[in-house]
């Protein structure tokens, strides 16, 4: 690792983390290889409630499956073919009673378990009970499906802790939509923006400021989670009513994964990287039996915040490669940010 970033220093000493990790092609390969390494959001409940119901996702390159089988057992596999490494199951979504390689007609049942391949008569030293799907650990946390590509030190509520503990009974609310936003940005700038105890919040989110009691904003660190709290204060403008109740809860759970949390309003965010310059962000959104009209207006809301957020990040990744930075400071409410990346570099040192 780059001697510029020392991640034993108390907050006020510390520097942040190089310019060249938010655009280094050989530093992205490694994080596909190692930080999304652990366990990662990939499907929503809801996608996944019947027998032989599915959902693809992409790993950091990595292609997954997630379904029920026939007994409603859930179960995750790598969406590789064991013959040639074709996709298994190309569709985003959707209900299959057996999956079958388009490629060479290879065959699986629900259970990954390989049943059909043409023209494999005699074949010596194969055994098709050694060529099944590889599986995936696969775990639920409220209305989220979670899995683990390799073994995992913990399970995911020990992972996600304390937010299994604090977070209330997510189950409660109900999906509704579902926004992707391309952003011009790194990753990581994306997730250091969302993690800066509301540094940015008066200056680029002007509508949301309104709601929030920045005074008595403050941000909780945990193993492998942050949670920023600010009391909430009322409004009259763009968010009157969409943002309510007696507090704002924001979870981040390393590396990629954020839950907002209002009073009866509920989105998360999956920050996928698309690359060493840009990212996709997903957002669901989930509330508690409101009318259309309130969610309409609610996502109206979170849609404005994440076009201002978007902007910004991509003016910070183009100024990353400005010859003059390289690396800069922590203020004071930033806690959350060296969090994340003492974190990123306790995994990249590995």
């Amino acid at each position: 690792m780059p001697p510029t970033f020392d991640p034993t220093l108390p907050l006020e000493q510390a520097h942040t983390i190089p310019a060249a990790w938010y655009f280094d092609p050989a530093l992205a390969e490694r994080e596909r290889a190692i930080v999304f390494a652990g366990w990662q959001c990939v499907a929503r409940t809801d996608q996944l409630q019947s027998a032989g119901s599915y959902v693809t996702a992409d790993v950091a390159g990595e292609p997954i499956v997630i379904l029920r089988d026939e007994a409603g057992t859930l179960r995750a596999f790598h969406n590789v073919c064991r013959h040639r490494a074709a996709v298994v199951v190309p569709g985003a979504c959707g209900t299959v009673d057996r999956l079958r390689c388009r490629y060479h007609g290879w065959t699986y049942d629900l259970q990954g378990r390989l049943r059909g391949l043409p023209e494999f008569d005699g074949i010596c030293d194969f055994r098709r009970e050694d060529n099944g799907l590889i599986p995936l650990a696969v775990e639920l946390f409220g209305p989220t499906v979670w899995v683990h590509p390799g073994q995992p030190a913990q399970i995911l509520r020990e992972f996600l802790s304390p937010l299994t503990d604090r977070g209330g009974d997510l189950a409660r609310f109900a999906f509704a939509a579902r926004r992707e936003y391309p952003v011009a940005c790194n990753w990581k700038a994306y997730v250091d923006n969302y993690l800066d105890g509301g540094y940015h919040i008066n200056t680029v989110h002007p509508t949301l400021a309104g709601v929030l009691d920045y005074s008595q904003y403050r941000t909780e660190l945990f193993a492998h989670a942050s949670l920023q709290v600010s009391p909430l204060v009322a409004d009259d403008g763009a968010t009157a009513g969409t943002r309510s109740g007696r507090e704002a809860q924001y979870w981040w759970v390393y590396p990629n994964f954020m839950i907002n949390i209002y009073e009866g309003v509920m989105d998360t965010n999956l920050v996928l990287p698309d690359g060493p310059d840009r990212c996709r962000v997903i957002f669901d959104f989930y509330f508690t039996g409101q009318d259309g009209d309130y969610i309409r207006k609610s996502i109206e809301v979170a849609d404005a915040v994440q076009v201002e957020d978007g902007d910004i990040c991509a003016e910070v990744q183009r100024g990353l490669r400005s010859r003059t930075y390289d690396t800069g400071r922590y203020g004071r409410r930033e806690a959350g940010v060296y969090h994340f990346h003492r974190l990123l570099w306790g995994d990249l040192a590995r």
